[in-house]
């Protein structure tokens, strides 16, 4: 006796298709929402624009100058020398994101002579174009700095408030947003504008 099989192989090849086609459909949809979702924490949590206010860090960043700040930086490590930071002054008279350029790391000794600037007893060697300080303000004499504190300059070395006035004073860990990151017009890299040419200092 002859068993017949009404089993139809082409359609359930058919359904098994489809059924693959909208896994990888739907696989597709999450990666692309998680993708999205990643670009807009990191867009809203990790960058940050603002401006620059007022003439303290020429000539490199000038007044209304849109900063990128990335609030990342900061994260797991503390701020470096050199490094341009952002600031917030909420314990000043207003409160404003200000920008400054870090010298002096927590308990460091500072001083400011013969228009220099000396950390430890040891004069720095500058890695942008800046002028020598007219001024030496709080740190005619050696200051020690306290575990949460950070010495900055103002690039605009004698036309700009900065920590060697007791009206701005040093910044603590706890004011710091992030690191300046870019110019967006003209486009630039914070960290690399207005540097000293190493080239033409040899050439000399």
């Amino acid at each position: 006796m002859d068993t017949e099989f009404d089993f139809d192989f082409d359609k359930q090849e058919k359904k098994s298709r489809r059924f693959k086609l909208v896994i990888k459909i739907s696989l597709w949809m999450v990666c692309v929402c998680v993708a999205v979702f990643l670009g807009w924490l990191f867009t809203v949590v990790a960058l940050e624009k603002t401006n620059m206010v007022g003439s303290s860090m020429e000539p490199t960043l000038s007044d209304d100058d849109i900063i990128v700040v990335n609030r990342m930086s900061y994260l797991f490590s503390d701020p470096e020398r050199f490094d341009v930071i952002v600031f917030n002054r909420s314990g000043k008279e207003h409160s404003y994101y200000a920008c400054r350029r870090v010298y002096g790391l927590p308990g460091e000794r500072v001083q400011v002579r013969d228009g220099m600037l000396y950390i430890n007893g040891s004069a720095i060697t500058e890695t942008i174009n800046v002028e020598p300080m007219i001024t030496s303000g709080l740190y005619e004499e050696e200051v020690t700095l306290d575990d949460d504190e950070f010495f900055v300059l103002g690039d605009n070395r004698n036309d700009c408030e900065d920590s060697r006035y007791f009206n701005f004073g040093n910044v603590s860990r706890e004011e710091i947003i992030g690191k300046a990151f870019i110019r967006l017009s003209p486009f630039g890299i914070i960290n690399k504008l207005n540097l000293i040419d190493k080239d033409s200092d040899e050439a000399k």
